[in-house]
């Protein structure tokens, strides 16, 4: 419950800091225009990320014949979820990991890769299945592309800004502009939206823990799998697109101290911590 509210939250912070950066620069007409560009850019992706995302990896779909076991593990979890079968996918990687994609329930992908089917046992790798389809059900894709959207047209408000006074101008003074106002917007509305797209990312990483410990039955079996998962991709690294990262139920980009800031993965301690607890 706390997640979801920290999400809402979050989201009303995005909103409110492009109305912010869209006041200063251009008044409401700048603001317009820096959102209809972002939601084109983004709509592509959110419409066909299952296929773009699929394809990057290489992922190759199976069925009952190919993968009984893992297909059969999908179906049950499914059916207790309350959710349309999903596609399922493995990805031919030794790294251990997993993700979820597509734009619905109707339309969604689970993919695992050959590698976390080696170290985990059923159980955990049940836990992983569910969190993926905890994804899926609370439509977190949807969400992560509207706050991609947001903070993209931030983004290009500011660097529109930036662009009228290298020639000359300081934005809409009556709308609350001006240079003092510009060079804020330029240096920090990009940094702000970042960070606060990160951090609900992260929130929906947690949702995504309870709701697979709630689908899977049992909070341990996930968080058995997080532990082996992080070492294995310690020990295995894998070559992710940045832009992908955040799909992973462990982020194969690695980050401290001040990264984790903008990580999409909240510490990894923490959600073993929190689904120990439950």
């Amino acid at each position: 419950m706390m997640n979801s509210v920290k999400t809402v939250g979050l989201m009303v912070g995005l909103t409110v800091l492009l109305v912010w950066a869209g006041g200063i620069f251009g008044g409401r007409g700048g603001m317009l225009f820096a959102f209809v560009i972002a939601c084109g850019m983004n709509f592509g992706t959110y419409w066909f990320s299952d296929k773009i995302v699929l394809r990057m990896y290489r992922a190759q779909e199976v069925g009952p014949a190919d993968a009984p076991k893992l297909y059969r593990m999908v179906d049950e979890l499914r059916h207790k979820a309350g959710m349309p079968m999903p596609s399922v996918y493995i990805i031919p990687k030794d790294s251990p990991n997993a993700f979820a994609t597509g734009r619905s329930p109707q339309h969604a992908a689970v993919a695992v890769t050959r590698g976390i089917m080696k170290i985990l046992d059923r159980e955990e790798l049940s836990g992983v299945l569910a969190h993926e389809l905890s994804h899926v059900k609370h439509r977190d894709i949807l969400i992560g592309t509207v706050a991609a959207t947001i903070a993209g047209a931030i983004s290009m408000l500011a660097s529109m800004a930036q662009w009228a006074m290298i020639f000359g101008g300081r934005g809409d003074d009556d709308d609350g502009g001006g240079l003092l106002g510009s060079l804020a917007m330029i240096i920090i509305a990009p940094i702000a939206a970042m960070l606060i797209q990160m951090a609900i990312s992260r929130s929906r990483e947690y949702l995504a823990d309870e709701g697979g410990a709630k689908i899977s039955g049992n909070p341990h079996h996930l968080a058995r799998a997080l532990k082996k998962l992080e070492q294995g991709v310690k020990t295995l690294p894998m070559e992710a697109n940045p832009a992908t990262a955040h799909m992973f139920i462990v982020n194969p980009l690695r980050g401290s101290g001040i990264a984790r800031l903008f990580s999409t993965h909240p510490p990894m301690d923490k959600r073993i911590e929190r689904l120990e607890k439950m």
